[in-house]
């Protein structure tokens, strides 16, 4: 989302910058909204690949600082593949320069106003919402989407508390004098209550039945490396499959009896995905939906 600066601040603000494979679009899109006004900064709700993605390219295009929040600037300066997030899940993110931290409590001065810092754990546990109280406008990355909930993985790998964070998360947003959301992902919406009914109502069955919460992480995982691949021999799914730390972990602990590894658990979910038109199959060859 870009907030153009008023009068009296350095520039526009970007919140989030989508994927690295989609930067040269994004760089195309920024500077058409910006019209000739400066992007002085990126801040980054969370480090996923698919929200800090385009944070080099439009570095590079634009200068823009970034801004990331506490918990993950240490590792993001240090970038170590192995630790991030990116790396975990075999997903891509160009490296890029962390300008400053921010945090829960924080005000960001944006657009002529004073969007408030607001902590969202759950899907990740150092992710951040911005809320302007004037206009009741949320950005809440992925802490809420109109439909459905975002995979709290921390909960599938013995780490206990996510789901709870999660919900906290949708208590916090039910406070709060909410008149549009401006979601990491799909359209905005003001029909607040509705989504955090559904959100709430995915995190219950989650809680109830964590390996139908695993299933739904790992072909999460399966569609986001096709959605980066596009097209690639069946081979190549299953072998990057089998090389993805966090789909291994998954599949040690729910992964289905009867499977001999991650490999072969992918393709049952890519069988899922292609039954449900997500996926296409031409020969050997897997083309994403």
């Amino acid at each position: 989302m870009l907030i153009h600066g008023a009068a009296d601040e350095e520039g526009a603000l970007l919140v989030d910058s989508g994927h690295g494979l989609d930067s040269q679009q994004t760089v195309e899109t920024v500077r058409s909204a910006l019209q000739g006004q400066r992007l002085a900064a990126i801040l980054n709700t969370h480090l996923h690949p698919d929200h800090c993605g385009g944070n080099a390219r439009l570095q590079q295009q634009f200068g823009a600082q970034a801004y990331v929040p506490l918990g993950e600037a240490a590792l993001a300066r240090r970038w170590e593949e192995a630790d991030l997030f990116h790396g975990q899940a075999g997903q891509y993110c160009p490296r890029f320069r962390v300008h400053r931290t921010v945090q829960e409590g924080e005000r960001i001065q944006a657009g002529g106003r004073s969007w408030e810092l607001l902590a969202a754990p759950g899907h990740d546990p150092h992710a951040l919402m911005l809320f302007d109280a004037e206009s009741g406008a949320l950005i809440t990355a992925d802490a809420l989407w109109a439909q459905g909930a975002a995979v709290v993985m921390g909960e599938l790998l013995g780490e206990p508390g996510g789901l709870d964070a999660a919900e906290w998360t949708l208590d916090a947003i039910a406070r709060l004098p909410v008149r549009r959301v401006f979601p990491g992902h799909g359209p905005c919406f003001d029909q607040v209550a509705p989504a955090l009914a559904q959100a709430r109502a995915v995190l219950q069955r989650w809680r109830a039945d964590p390996a139908l919460h695993a299933r739904h992480a790992a072909r999460a995982l399966l569609k986001f490396h096709l959605m980066e691949a596009r097209q690639e021999p069946l081979a190549g799914t299953l072998i990057w499959a089998c090389g993805v730390p966090l789909l291994r972990r998954l599949w040690e602990r729910w992964g289905p009896a009867g499977t001999a590894g991650p490999g072969e658990w992918a393709q049952l979910l890519l069988d899922e995905l292609l039954a449900r038109g997500l996926a296409r199959r031409e020969g050997d060859e897997i083309l994403n939906i």
